[in-house]
């Protein structure tokens, strides 16, 4: 078991050296489906999900919108907030999780790009996306343009080094 005081300190040295940090949401090319396209990781967010021990592909669930608990929840093009259920790395639930939701084509995209652990601290740069996996992120046909409409409260949310 890694002691709480170094990792608050690993987190400390982190966090003062990735000040500054800007979030890649803008500018993101879309699909003719009105997805968004490849993106890269930042190398900033790299470096803190290292130290963190969040590597590619390590998983946990996530509240999809935090300010929604009972199903169905509406998703809304652009920023959203999501809760952490269990830990992921380093970062403890109920950690948020901050990025942005696209809703065209026949299911919700979102990405990560910062986490706020709940202990304190800053925001710290992230990647990660949501995963349909077991359905989750399928809109439902009455979901109106601009919107998607879920049956799922939760999704899965995987670490990635790039956004494709």
């Amino acid at each position: 078991m890694i002691a709480p005081k170094l990792v608050r300190s690993c987190c400390s040295v982190l966090l003062l050296s990735l000040a500054g940090c800007v979030t890649p949401v803008g500018g993101v090319s879309l699909r003719p489906d009105g997805t968004p396209g490849p993106e890269a990781c930042p190398e900033e967010a790299r470096k803190a999900m290292n130290y963190l021990r969040m590597f590619v592909g390590e998983a946990t669930l996530v509240q999809v919108d935090a300010n929604q608990s009972a199903s169905p929840i509406t998703l809304y093009d652009g920023p959203i907030e999501s809760m952490l259920e269990d830990n992921l790395g380093l970062l403890d639930a109920p950690s948020r999780l901050y990025g942005r939701v696209w809703t065209g084509g026949s299911q919700a995209v979102i990405r990560y790009y910062e986490a706020q652990p709940m202990n304190g601290g800053n925001k710290i740069p992230v990647c990660a996306v949501a995963r349909l996996g077991l359905g989750q992120l399928r809109k439902r046909p009455d979901s109106k343009p601009g919107t998607a409409v879920l049956d799922h409260t939760h999704a899965g949310v995987f670490i990635v080094d790039a956004f494709r």
